[in-house]
């Protein structure tokens, strides 16, 4: 292999790294940075989905700030396809109810099994696909990457999604540098290589660490070594996630927001208004809100087209479903009391 190709494939796959990463702390800096900080950026991220006012799921438009609410965040791998039909390969559920500051994150499998419908993208690309695909089919067949892909988690969690924020790949690095860093209680020893040298080692020791950029994107992005069974990596980007809030709640942030928003307005899309994040804001950063992780249970398998899909069982992915109905207040959820004597 040439040198030429040698750095070529280097670079790519340094931007590959930086997938998962990326649309946490984009995110936790929208919408910790403010009313102020958000309008920087709206004119330049603000996308429609050419929906109306509400998800064709709830029968009334939802009042954010008011009402328990879903955000799809969406990762979305562009850099192959010269900014164009890339694949979301990150898509994390997220609920906020504002009446009990909770919040709660459910991570959607990239190689989950979905199916197109013929009716939004034509013959051509309708038919079993993997979730990740759907934005890329979006895109290509005019109805719209960000629509399409927020309408297919729809049907397959059965819940409406009220919003969206999409982040593409670029930046990671830059914006955590421009925090002066992020500080994470590690609670698990373990080392990563950097992104930037590839025989570079990050060691990551038990308790509070503040990382700069290199190293945080190292540490939200490890997931091949035994350290990961113990503490996984959807965990570390939950923390991640939160400490970021935290740091882009700060005094100090507020004196970098000119060049924190030119970042954020070249690499975010969304539906939400500065008024709608700002009210997130508050649920984010009140000392009482709490966050919760699900997780779809199931498994990776060859199906009969020879390749390889995350399956959820049916059983899994029904509780995820009744869970989050719950957390938008859809359904009911069932006293504990009473939960406990049936149990009994």
């Amino acid at each position: 292999m040439s040198k030429r190709m040698e750095r070529i494939r280097r670079r790519n796959i340094k931007k590959k790294r930086r997938r998962i990463a990326t649309i946490l702390i984009m995110f936790a800096l929208l919408i910790g940075g403010g009313f102020y900080f958000v309008s920087q950026v709206y004119t330049a991220a603000f996308t429609d989905l050419n929906r109306g006012d509400k998800s064709d799921k709830r029968e009334e438009a939802v009042d954010i700030g008011d009402e328990p609410i879903s955000i799809l965040l969406m990762g979305v791998e562009d850099y192959s396809t010269n900014g164009e039909a890339g694949r979301a390969d990150t898509q994390i559920v997220m609920t906020l109810d504002p009446k009990t500051n909770k919040i709660t994150m459910t991570s959607v499998p990239r190689d989950t099994r979905v199916t197109i419908p013929e009716e939004k993208v034509g013959r051509k690309y309708a038919g079993q696909h993997k979730i990740n695909a759907a934005y890329s089919m979006g895109e290509v067949s005019g109805y719209g990457g960000e629509r399409l892909t927020v309408e297919t988690v729809e049907e397959y969690l059965d819940i409406p999604i009220d919003k969206f924020a999409t982040v593409n790949f670029d930046g990671f690095i830059e914006i955590v540098n421009l925090l002066d860093g992020v500080e994470v209680d590690v609670k698990e020893s373990f080392w990563e290589r950097s992104s930037l040298d590839w025989y570079k080692k990050i060691e990551f020791d038990e308790g509070p660490m503040v990382m700069d950029g290199e190293e945080a994107l190292a540490f939200v992005r490890m997931r091949k070594r035994e350290a990961n069974l113990v503490y996984p990596r959807e965990e570390r980007q939950r923390q991640f996630i939160r400490a970021a809030i935290n740091e882009a709640i700060s005094a100090g942030t507020l004196f970098k927001a000119g060049d924190i928003a030119d970042v954020l307005g070249e690499n975010v899309s969304t539906n939400l208004s500065p008024r709608e994040l700002y009210a997130i804001q508050k649920v984010f950063s009140s000392k009482k809100s709490t966050t919760q992780s699900y997780s779809i249970e199931g498994e990776n398998k060859r199906l009969e087209n020879g390749l390889y899909y995350f399956v959820p069982s049916d059983e899994g992915l029904k509780e995820i479903q009744t869970k989050l109905k719950e957390e938008l207040g859809l359904v009911k959820a069932p006293d504990k009391e009473q939960s406990n004597q049936t149990s009994a």
